[in-house]
């Protein structure tokens, strides 16, 4: 289920966790589960929330771009912010391997060295520090409250 296509609707869907290795060129392999069911190969890696990267098929993309547009029509003040996340911004395609390249001042911004986690975030991959991760959830029972109005 990591990584399908929702069946008839193209959409593709990220759930589970894995920990894998940076090699010493800076790559990172996309879990087998999270290929899986891809028509796409072509990805864009961004820091939209720190200390997180996320990776987004280009098809989620697409849908990023149009609210960044809305977002600097309807609130011009928020070109700063608009270009700070598109500056950082990379395209990435995964090689024969199923690497991608995490370039340098993507891996200091998150904080990576060493293992990583990559989790699925349903329509997108959120590549994370470990120790990070573990840190952020660690107020996440606050949110168990809304566990009900989902899973019914």
């Amino acid at each position: 289920m990591a990584g399908d296509e929702t069946p008839g609707s193209g959409v593709i869907k990220y759930l589970g966790s894995y920990t894998y290795q940076l090699d010493d060129k800076g790559r990172v392999s996309l879990p087998a589960a999270f290929r899986r069911g891809a028509t796409e190969q072509r990805f864009v890696l961004v820091q939209a929330y720190p200390p997180a990267l996320a990776l987004y098929p280009e098809s989620e993309w697409v849908g990023v771009e149009e609210r960044l547009r809305d977002l600097l029509r309807h609130q011009p003040s928020s070109r700063p912010y608009v270009l700070s996340v598109v500056a950082g911004a990379v395209e990435v395609v995964p090689d024969g391997q199923g690497r991608i390249l995490i370039p340098q001042r993507l891996k200091e911004a998150a904080n990576l060295d060493g293992q990583t986690l990559l989790v699925g975030a349903i329509d997108k991959i959120e590549i994370w520090n470990p120790s990070d991760f573990e840190a952020a959830l660690e107020g996440a029972s606050e949110f168990a409250a809304y566990a009900p109005q989902i899973f019914r």
